[in-house]
């Protein structure tokens, strides 16, 4: 699996990225608003052993993806949408902090959104981010998508439950973009 993007390659994770994705699930302030991490090597090592094994599963329908900058050949974040339901996606993305503010999670994000629709065939994508997660929330409204409501106290983060907003976008909001 792998989709390009002007500056992007989205593909399937592979055994060789596991020190990429070390470099940024083990970075305290990219997963601070994140109920996992920061990770040791091993919750590094299990959590690509999983994405490898949905890349397997027949009808696929968790797409965990490497996201990969062009311009250094680098894996620089991950990106994942997850039929929830028959018409419903759930959608998530972390990227590696030495590159954010250049638009790379939003452009991933949108071939996240894109993909849903197009290849899943969902309804409605949603996710779930911080109410702090100030950088989140910006990507997450550059794609198209709105605050449903707040899920209070709906997940326990680094040892505390934590509100969420539920954001979505809907197929023809979507198209309408």
């Amino acid at each position: 699996m792998q989709i390009q993007t002007e500056r992007l390659v989205i593909r399937d994770y592979q055994q060789t990225d596991l020190e990429d994705i070390h470099e940024y699930g083990s970075d305290p302030e990219v997963v601070k608003y994140l109920p996992f991490g920061p990770n040791t090597r091993e919750d590094s090592q299990n959590f690509l052993n999983r994405a490898m094994d949905k890349q397997k599963e027949e009808p696929r329908e968790d797409y965990g993806l490497a996201v990969v900058l062009k311009s250094e050949d680098k894996l620089i974040g991950g990106c994942r949408i997850s039929k929830a339901s028959e018409r419903e996606g759930n959608l998530g993305y972390i990227l590696n902090r030495h590159y954010w503010g250049n638009g790379y999670a939003t452009e991933a994000t949108k071939s996240m959104v894109e993909f849903g629709f197009k290849e899943l065939g969902v309804h409605r994508i949603y996710t779930d981010c911080h109410p702090d997660n100030v950088r989140s929330i910006r990507v997450l409204e550059k794609v198209g998508m709105t605050v449903e409501g707040t899920r209070r106290e709906y997940t326990i983060m680094h040892g505390e439950y934590s509100d969420m907003f539920l954001f979505s976008i809907l197929e023809h909001e979507w198209r309408a973009i």
